[in-house]
């Protein structure tokens, strides 16, 4: 699933991963168009079904046109009539502009492929690959599901990144699952996370975790195609798995971004600014892998699904039923013209009934790094009247005149290292002139309930969304002052842990949020386990906030190894074990943010 509505199209080239090959056979790799038809050419023997699903976006077309010489059936001519599944999808895709003014959220979809096809279309379907004693390539999505699958004696899937998908669709001509027209770009998105890209990706993780394909076509730029045998792409991405991973960062323009990343990461000048940082969101990323002369890249998502014991760990599969459970980004507000939307965000019932996700959203900020008269915004003043507050906002709404937020919302002074959690519920917002790493749960970050914007526009020109129906709902009123500053900025139980010429302390901890916040503070040498809890680990996150350069490797073999530079954010897999963490510039100090599940 992917909820990005505007990346910026541009491919980090720093973020990658160089991987020893350790005995991998490449020798199936197929790369280029004419190499990849090539392959293609070898599997055309009757009687055989070629079955290629994929991603929503997916080239199909361009793949089914290096065949030659076969009966090709895309599978978008069994689904059901556009406008039976619009009436399907009213549930999904309610209508109401009162509580939701942009039409922006929904219900995921998850009912398969097989609810999308038309009974009579399907059966007729099902009947001619039964007789079949030719060659049928059968493409398009859900070419693979569970129901058509059994026929297929050759399983490809055609895949894209999430930021691949997104600037697919931004560019035209894409049509949702069924539908008989093209939409407008916001109403195609949404479509898009509550049903196509929701019932692709699981799909896609199904295939992958039950290792039933037989090769994988990563399709990117449609012009150059790459293949691997599914025994490949299992090796190589579980090869790349026994080293601490970076992933690739999506950049995003916003109203309120700031140029602090931009700098350090010398992103392009042809960007407005640089609000959100998507490191390490799992929904959101890929990975770069480089081996051997090839370089392959795959939603990071491919390396969940198929080795997800390896990097998560036993335990952590089983309790967030295989999904990867925390997501990061850096917010950047750094010299830039405002503060963040004063915002909050579901609590667990809501959103698994109202939106049919897996959990309640908390957040986590800790700053990185600040400007003059920085503030994170965080709950209600004492004695603030919470219902004048809302009532206020309400009528912003409307006429379109300020609200003095500070009369209500009250603003813990931000300077690096403050860590703060933000529970569900609770009212908050980055302010102007600062850099803070965000640490979310579960949820993708797409439920976020605006509820005062400052009255300013987007970089369209457009209005701000708000949303305060579903903010009044989930606000919580009880998140003042007192109760920050007593149990939501920086965690109480200081260093736990201590070694010859380092630490590691608590940062934040709160009964609301699963996964505990830590610093690791060191000079030249550290080390770390993530099986100190368990002989199958936990991974964990790791983000150099203070320092150059530090080299994280396996100790056991410190081949293992990944080089961090500032602001980088890595995941050290569960199986690792001991680790080290090596400064780059022996004699300076180095602090590692870690974040890990809660033990």
């Amino acid at each position: 699933m992917s909820f990005m509505f505007n990346p910026f199209p541009y491919d980090d080239p720093n973020a990658y991963n160089q991987i020893e090959n350790n005995g991998i056979c490449l020798c199936g790799v197929k790369q280029g168009n004419d190499a990849v038809a090539a392959k293609l050419a070898d599997l055309v023997k009757a009687p055989a079904i070629i079955a290629i699903d994929g991603y929503a976006t997916a080239p199909f077309d361009t793949i089914v046109s290096l065949f030659k010489d076969v009966k090709a059936i895309n599978v978008s001519g069994i689904f059901k009539d556009a406008a039976v599944l619009k009436e399907m999808f009213a549930e999904n895709l309610p209508m109401d502009k009162v509580k939701d003014p942009v039409l922006l959220y929904g219900k995921l979809f998850k009912d398969g492929y097989r609810a999308l096809f038309d009974d009579a279309k399907f059966d007729a379907l099902c009947k001619e690959l039964e007789a079949n004693t030719g060659v049928i390539v059968l493409y398009g999505n859900g070419a693979l599901c569970d129901e058509l699958r059994k026929y297929a004696t050759v399983r490809i899937f055609a895949d894209v990144t999430p930021k691949r998908a997104v600037l697919n669709i931004k560019k035209g001509g894409y049509k949702n699952f069924g539908a008989d027209e093209e939409i407008p770009f916001k109403a195609t998105m949404r479509r898009c996370y509550f049903v196509d890209f929701e019932t692709a990706f699981s799909l896609r993780c199904k295939l992958l975790a039950n290792k039933e394909l037989d090769y994988y076509i990563a399709c990117d730029d449609p012009e150059n195609l790459q293949l691997l045998p599914f025994e490949t792409l299992d090796a190589v991405t579980s090869r790349a798995l026994d080293y601490p991973i970076r992933q690739k960062p999506v950049y995003l323009e916003g109203v309120w971004g700031g140029y602090y990343v931009m700098k350090y990461r010398n992103l392009p000048d042809t960007m407005k600014n640089c609000a959100w940082v998507f490191d390490m969101i799992p929904m959101e990323v890929s990975t770069v892998i480089k081996m051997d002369g090839y370089t392959f890249e795959f939603p990071y998502y491919v390396l969940v699904a198929a080795h997800g014991e390896k990097l998560m760990g036993q335990q952590c599969l089983k309790d967030f039923h295989g999904f990867f459970p925390i997501r990061f980004n850096y917010d950047d507000t750094f010299h830039a013209s405002g503060n963040m939307s004063i915002q909050l965000h579901p609590g667990e019932k809501f959103v698994t009934e109202e939106n049919g996700e897996l959990g309640r959203q908390d957040e986590s900020y800790y700053v990185v790094v600040t400007g003059q008269g920085a503030k994170t915004y965080l709950g209600f003043n004492n004695g603030a009247d919470v219902d004048e507050f809302v009532s206020e906002i309400k009528r912003s709404e409307i006429d379109h005149e300020p609200v003095d937020y500070q009369k209500y919302v009250y603003g813990v002074e931000s300077k690096p290292g403050t860590q703060v959690m933000i529970p569900a519920g609770t009212i908050h917002a980055s302010g102007q002139n600062q850099v803070i790493l965000e640490i979310g749960s579960l949820t993708v970050g797409s439920y976020t309930y605006k509820m005062y914007d400052y009255v300013r526009k987007d970089l369209d020109g457009n209005p701000r969304p708000i949303h305060s129906y579903y903010g009044s709902l989930n606000l919580n009123h009880a998140m003042t002052e007192d109760y920050v500053l007593a149990n939501l900025v920086n965690g109480r139980k200081g260093v736990i842990r201590q070694e010859a010429d380092g630490c590691e302390m608590i940062v934040g901890e709160c009964d609301q949020l699963y996964f505990s916040l830590r610093n690791l503070c060191f000079g030249d040498y550290m080390t770390d386990n993530t099986k100190t809890y368990g002989e199958t680990g936990d991974f964990h996150v790791l983000a150099l906030i203070d320092g150059e350069d530090v080299t994280v490797r396996s100790k056991a073999d410190p081949s293992l190894s990944f080089k961090m530079n500032y602001l980088d954010i890595i995941v050290v897999p569960a199986n690792m074990g001991e680790y080290e963490l090596v400064n780059g510039k022996p004699g300076t100090k180095i602090v590692i943010h870690k974040t890990m599940l809660k033990r």
